[in-house]
């Protein structure tokens, strides 16, 4: 496999080597809630025991194996009722890396169950592009997550920063790619999304071009972009994120320290009912090159379409959809879905989710907005169909 070239430009926000995983679990093993997530995550054995694990791991593809499928396995086996996925052949040639795009609804699990799937199916594992809000507050979570392929995205800084970093870690990207050392995730927006649309952000595009030194179509042809889409029965941090878009709506929405890191929390152990993950078909010359053909941002505004178009196509719609957008527009449209048993559970479901938020926000707004969580990848289903006509 290709080694980092310059490797100090890249030392603030590359993985760990295999030399360094070893001393950072080394360190990880006697965290007193190592033998904690021990307990959970093997049940039948001593509380040492993940903690003796790590310090036996020599590299960072030993972890992987040893401790990170297992973890994984573990939360598909306790948080929800079945994980499936599609699609995999579409990252089966080895002849060169990938850039996937995914949707995000969950910190964690989207990235991790991506690299479950490629795990299980003998496909090299992709690097996992994170943004520093999720390790300012932890060195801790820092180490685990460095250890786990991440590579770290920096946000929160002056436009003149931002613009920086983003050169670094789009050329960091492309040499990967190109060199054939790694695929990467990266997820389709800043941020997870909080209102059930999902939309590429066009600035993102921008960024992975920064660092190209050919033509735009060259450039874009040489990530080999994999769109990708993860569907959950029931949406990761749902009441979370509603509560968010409701206060974002009369001010500036500002999180809590560690705010992040009880969202992972939520997520890992929140029921998520069903969970699929389809790997989408990559972007085509053809597509590339009619975008190369437009003037200025309007390329980018087409691939951003194309990515977009695939990730709504690969959405996996379940019931708790169907009979949200029902709810929402006061139809029977998709009743043939689910059943008026379905439709009582979920509103209790709903309910008590939103117990948990303070009484002073208003109630009916936040019950539409946590309605529309669920409806609206059918409503992005119906448009692109529309548009299909």
């Amino acid at each position: 496999m290709a080694e980092i070239d310059n490797i100090n430009e890249f030392a603030g926000i590359a993985p760990y080597n295999d030399e360094e995983t070893v001393a950072a679990l080394a360190r990880l093993a006697n965290h007193p809630y190592t033998k904690l997530i021990s307990k959970y995550l093997f049940p039948h054995e001593k509380r040492d025991f993940l903690g003796n694990m790590l310090k036996e791991v020599r590299s960072v593809e030993e972890f992987q194996q040893a401790v990170v499928s297992k973890a994984v396995a573990w939360v598909i086996d306790t948080s929800t009722d079945g994980f499936t996925y599609d699609g995999v052949e579409n990252m089966a040639d080895q002849s060169h890396r990938y850039l996937v795009m995914s949707n995000h609804r969950d910190i964690v699990l989207d990235p991790a169950l991506t690299q479950y799937v490629l795990f299980q199916n003998g496909l090299p594992q992709t690097e996992i592009a994170v943004g520093d809000n999720l390790i300012k507050d932890s060195k801790t979570v820092e180490a685990l997550l460095r250890c786990n392929r991440m590579v770290t995205v920096v946000r929160g800084v002056s436009a003149r920063e931002l613009y920086l970093s983003s050169q670094v870690l789009s050329k960091y990207i492309r040499q990967g790619i190109t060199s054939g050392r790694s695929s990467m995730w990266i997820a389709q927006r800043q941020g997870r999304t909080k209102n059930g649309i999902d939309v590429t952000e066009q600035g993102l595009l921008k960024m992975f071009d920064m660092s190209g030194t050919k033509s735009f179509k060259e450039n874009f042809e040489e990530l080999h972009i994999i769109p990708m889409s993860i569907s959950y029965e029931y949406e990761p941090c749902d009441v979370r994120k509603a509560r968010e878009v409701l206060i974002s709506r009369t001010q500036k929405y500002v999180k809590k320290r560690n705010e992040d890191m009880h969202s992972i929390i939520m997520g890992i152990r929140q029921q998520k009912g069903r969970v699929h993950l389809h790997i989408g078909k990559p972007l085509t010359s053809e597509e590339i090159e009619a975008a190369s053909c437009c003037a200025n941002n309007d390329r980018y505004q087409l691939i951003r379409h194309a990515v977009d178009r695939r990730v709504i196509e690969g959405y996996k719609l379940w019931k708790t959809n169907y009979l949200c957008y029902d709810l929402v527009n006061g139809t029977d449209k998709y009743a043939e879905y689910y059943t008026p048993e379905d439709v009582t559970a979920f509103k209790k479901y709903m309910e008590h989710r939103l117990g948990k938020v303070e009484r002073s926000l208003d109630r009916e707004e936040l019950r539409d907005i946590f309605l529309r969580i669920y409806a609206n990848p059918v409503v992005s289903k119906e448009q692109l169909a529309a548009e299909g006509q």
